[in-house]
């Protein structure tokens, strides 16, 4: 069953938060990312011989599992990343 994603109140925002928006949610995705990588997620399990292009295609995943974290509120840190831009930016 597919299921819509959790509303998210970033979504809302003037047009021109937007681009301070999308950055601040891929900041909070690279680091959702290595925190991933550290915690063993997409590392192959021994055994299954699956190469190099086994460790590129984990790495993919993990950047799309990121991203999707982050875009669904993530641990919060694209908010205050957000509104620390935006406070940035309104000066």
């Amino acid at each position: 069953m597919i299921t819509s994603p959790p509303s998210n109140p970033l979504a809302e925002l003037p047009a021109r938060d937007g681009p301070l928006r999308d950055a601040a949610v891929r900041l909070e995705a690279g680091f959702l990312k290595e925190m991933l990588a550290a915690a063993g997620l997409g590392r192959p399990p021994g055994g299954l011989g699956g190469g190099a292009g086994e460790d590129q295609f984990a790495s993919f995943l993990l950047d799309a599992q990121a991203l999707r974290l982050a875009q669904a509120g993530g641990i919060g840190l694209a908010e205050s990343l957000f509104e620390a831009l935006k406070a940035r930016d309104a000066t």
